[in-house]
């Protein structure tokens, strides 16, 4: 039996014309791709009239589900893992299955299929001269929060999250009570799509500009902090 395939493929985050062409091969040539929502990943593989059968996948699926997508890794099959924009695991679904392709599918080939990731395209846009960064992923609401403001603060690295557009603003104003007036900032949100945004200024500045123009406080923003 021919050994099964797993790929954890990158996706466009915004401009379909974004993903690469290995990645469309990939997904028209495995038997299964995985999606975190089917509705999301059915119109990109429309677009590029991909016809490969759909499966959902995503954070809160069940253990069951895992052991159906491994029994089928087992059974000889190729599939594919997506997200619904960007690197799939990466503040995404896919750790949990991969761990345990690894341990209960030993024999799969795992593959990644580099692309789009919205942290390093907000990153590298900055300015900002560091050499390393530290990436929070999405930050806890509530508790744990202002302590890592705080270490963000101390960081002579450059600072990465994501956060959600409703929440935008009081994570400006609770940066802005952390880090004090002077910190440089960049929030990059609408990444290569027509309303792309990414303004760099102090923490103050940027408490201001939003609270003046609520209007541009939509879609996901990635938060870069500049180090010291």
């Amino acid at each position: 039996m021919k050994n099964s395939e797993f790929y954890v493929v990158a996706t466009p985050i915004g401009n379909l014309g974004d993903i690469t062409y290995r990645a469309v091969e990939i997904l028209k040539e495995v038997d299964i791709i995985l999606s975190e929502d089917t509705r999301v990943t059915k119109h990109l593989l429309n677009t590029y009239g991909i016809i490969t059968q759909l499966k959902s996948y995503h954070a809160n699926s069940s253990e069951h589900k895992e052991n159906e997508i491994i029994n089928l890794l087992n059974e000889g099959k190729k599939i594919a893992l997506v997200s619904d924009a960007g690197t799939p695991t990466i503040s995404d679904p896919g750790v949990k299955l991969i761990s345990r392709i690894r341990s209960e599918s030993p024999e799969t080939l795992i593959r990644s299929l580099p692309g789009p990731a919205a942290l390093i395209a907000g990153l590298s846009i900055t300015g900002f001269t560091g050499n390393q960064f530290t990436f929070y992923g999405f930050l806890p609401h509530k508790k744990g929060r202002n302590s890592l403001f705080q270490e963000m603060k101390d960081s002579s690295r450059i600072s990465v999250f994501y956060e959600s557009p409703h929440r935008l603003v009081k994570t400006l104003q609770a940066l802005n009570q952390v880090m004090g007036s002077s910190r440089k900032m960049c929030v990059a949100r609408e990444l290569t799509k027509i309303y792309e945004e990414h303004p760099v200024m102090t923490v103050e500045e940027m408490v201001s500009y939003y609270e003046m123009h609520p209007q541009k406080v939509k879609g996901e923003c990635v938060i870069i902090i500049d180090s010291l």
